[in-house]
Formats: C-alpha cells, sequence, structure tokens
C-alpha cells in the first residue's frame, strides 16, 4: 500500500465510511514468513508449528481483552530460532531437533553475549513446545541461566557531554526540530522515545506549560528551554498542512494518523552521535541515586523493580559518615 492508498484509508476510517484494512496484519505475517523461509528445511515444520501456536495464542488474547504479544515480538522470535536453526546446520552438524543437547545451545548463545538473555527466553518457550509436541524428548535450557546481572550496564553521558548537548539542542538552529524536542525531553526529564513519539497536540497545555508523558500520572511541567524547543517543534508542524494530531509529523505520516514510525526515531539522533536511550539513562541513572527510587518511580509511571536496576553499585563518598569515611582514607 502506498502513502497515497495509506491517507484515503486514514480519512475513510476517521470519517466512519469504511472498516480499516489489514495491510499491517499482512505486512507482519510477510515478514513472519521470510523468517520461516530462512530456516533450514529439515528444521522448518517445527518453527511453523512454533510460529502457529504463538499466532493463537495471540488471537486468544485479543479475544480475552488481554495483552498480546505484539507482531515486533513474534517477529524477534523466529529470527533467533533461524539463527539457532542455521548454527545448528553450518556449525554443529544437526540437522534434528532432537539431536540438539546443552552444549549446542550453549554455543549458540556464546556468539552474541549481550543478547543471552533475550535468546534464552525464546529457546525456552520453543523447547517447551517442542517438548509438549513429542518433537524432542528433552529440553536442552532446562538447566541454563541467563548469568546477567539485574543491575545498570548500560552507558551514561559525562556531564561536558551533557552541556554540549544542551548548548546545540538550545542555540543552533540548524538541529532539526524533531532531535532537539527529543533530546531535551530525554536529557531534563528522562523521556523514552515512545512517551515523545505519542505525544499529541491534546497532551500540551500552553497556558500551564505542561505536557502529558506515556503512562505518568502527573503532567510534565517544562523549563523554558525545553518549552522553547516545543513551541520550535510546533512551528515546524505548521509548515505542513496536515490533520495528524502527533507533535511530531513526518512526510510519510502528514497524510495520516499515526504517529512518526521508530525506524525515523531510531536516525533522528545520527548528527548528535549519542544514542536517546543513552541520553535518557544519564537522566534516570542521576534521579535514582539522588532521589527515594520509589518517588522516581511514581512520577515516571515506572515499575519499581525497573527503577532499582538503575541503582549504582556503590556508595557516594561525599554520603558516608566522617568517621567512616576517614577510616577508608586510612586504609
Amino acid at each position: 500500500m502506498g502513502s497515497f492508498a495509506r491517507a484515503l484509508e486514514g480519512f475513510f476510517t476517521q470519517h466512519g465510511l469504511a472498516l480499516p484494512t489489514d495491510q499491517a496484519e499482512r505486512l507482519a505475517a510477510g515478514r513472519r514468513k521470510r523468517r520461516v523461509d530462512a530456516v533450514p528445511e529439515s528444521l522448518r515444520p517445527a518453527v511453523i508449528a512454533f510460529d502457529a501456536a504463538r499466532m493463537r495464542a495471540q488471537d486468544r488474547a485479543r479475544r480475552a481483552g488481554t495483552r498480546p504479544r505484539s507482531d515486533h515480538t513474534l517477529e524477534t522470535a523466529l529470527a533467533i530460532m533461524r539463527d539457532l536453526a542455521n548454527f545448528l546446520v553450518n556449525h554443529r552438524g544437526k540437522d534434528d531437533w532432537a539431536l540438539v543437547d546443552v552444549h549446542d545451545i550453549e554455543a549458540f548463545l556464546a556468539t552474541l553475549p549481550k543478547g543471552r538473555k533475550r535468546r534464552l527466553t525464546v529457546l525456552r518457550q520453543f523447547f517447551r513446545f517442542a517438548r509438549s509436541q513429542h518433537i524432542v524428548l528433552v529440553d536442552p535450557t532446562r538447566t541454563l541461566t541467563a548469568k546477567a546481572p539485574s543491575g545498570f550496564r548500560g552507558r551514561t553521558l559525562t556531564l561536558d557531554q551533557q552541556r554540549a548537548l544542551f548548548r546545540r539542542w538550545t542555540t543552533d538552529q540548524h538541529v532539526h526540530p524533531h532531535e532537539a524536542l527529543m533530546g531535551m525531553l530525554a536529557l531534563l526529564h528522562g523521556a523514552s522515545s515512545s512517551e515523545v513519539r505519542m505525544l499529541r497536540i491534546d497532551d500540551i497545555d500552553g497556558a500551564a506549560q505542561t505536557v502529558r508523558l506515556g503512562k505518568r500520572p502527573r503532567p510534565v511541567l517544562l523549563d523554558p528551554a525545553s518549552w522553547a524547543v516545543l513551541e520550535r517543534c510546533l512551528a515546524h508542524r505548521e509548515a505542513w498542512p496536515t490533520a495528524n494530531s502527533h507533535v511530531m509529523v513526518t512526510k510519510g505520516t502528514k497524510a495520516g494518523r499515526s504517529p512518526a514510525s521508530t525506524a525515523y526515531l531510531s536516525h533522528a539522533f545520527d548528527d548528535c552521535g549519542h544514542p536517546p536511550r543513552m541520553i535518557r539513562s544519564t537522566r534516570l541513572v542521576d534521579l535514582v541515586n539522588t532521589m527515594d527510587p520509589k518517588l522516581v518511580a511514581a512520577a515516571f509511571g515506572m515499575d519499581a523493580q525497573g527503577v532499582l536496576a538503575y541503582l549504582a553499585d556503590r556508595i557516594d563518598p561525599g554520603r558516608l559518615p566522617q568517621q567512616t569515611t576517614n577510616d577508608q582514607q586510612a586504609q
């Protein structure tokens, strides 16, 4: 479906003149099929059955009103199974799932150590399914562990880097307004890319200079610098003849109602040199380690356990009692 067809679909469905098409479902089905087709033929039937079972579970969850797995989650799982199947055939010489043992799984997980936890979760799901269907007799993932610390392991910005980014987004008029808005909200208010991506015009209160971000229970009061960047972004949006209610409107979304794509946001910081997650993590690490993590979780609408991961694994020497500090210096 081209951009003109998507615009027509959005217009007719918005005015109740037509039902939405199944374009998104057909595209997702095509992506899943490409991943399944890349699995070696001898191992493919089990992956096809696994995908069909997860699709049925997704449909049941939608009918029951619970939280179904997203298409992205299903596609990621198939990509992991594709990689495992190719690894077994090309590097382990095995073309039958029943021959897979724990050493094969360990060797596969070792090829991408940072993705061990995510990969192992999918492999556990697959082999539980395969065992229930009598494809394998023993689950080779049963005794494996993720072996990953639960604390924060990401990178953060130095103070000089934060100052440079602040100057870039508040003084450089050549910086794209979308980059400046995402950067300022992440740097000062800990906003995620998803929160900025879903921000709508109705979420902005011009009189109070506040915005509603994601699932946060209270509107976020913007500082003068952030509000100026938001106004610049809104001025950029006014140049597009669009009825899209989102603040960030792109060439592909100006004729519809959908938000900017995640692919667009992933490249919005190419000129900046720092990924948005790193910028947001810098703010969260600072807040969690200088305030009560429970207050941060409540303010950001986050899970309390998720916030605890940002706690540093050390104690600031300035917060220790004087006697303890002197003892450390003596040692």
